[in-house]
């Protein structure tokens, strides 16, 4: 009786060991994997909802309008950046739609 006693209580300790471990684990879950998952969540819809006319910023800084899209599964963006400049891009390559005050329109004030 006293060694099944022994038995059940060491294997709560060996439990309680672990306790520590399984909390760090699931703060992490909680402050890092989970905000990470639902801000990539929100940019693949962003970009799966692009369309012509939507005025954007790259990766690398460039703002512009989408003016088409090429390739198969529309993979390739048409972007124009100026009344007569348009540059072939990745739709990955997209960072966030532009509001009105971000993006200077410069094809209007080219022309």
């Amino acid at each position: 009786m006293k060694v099944l006693l022994f038995l059940q209580t060491s294997q709560n300790v060996g439990v309680m060991a672990y306790l520590p471990f399984i909390l760090i684990l699931v703060i992490m879950y909680f402050l890092m994997i989970r905000p990470q998952a639902k801000r990539q969540k929100e940019k693949q819809k962003m970009l799966n909802a692009l369309k012509k006319g939507d005025k954007i910023i790259t990766i690398g800084g460039i703002h512009g309008t989408i003016s088409g899209f090429k390739g198969k599964d529309a993979r390739v963006v048409l972007l124009q950046i100026d009344s007569n400049t348009k540059i072939s891009i990745s739709r990955s390559s997209i960072s966030s739609q532009a509001n009105n005050d971000e993006l200077v329109d410069t094809i209007e004030s080219n022309s």
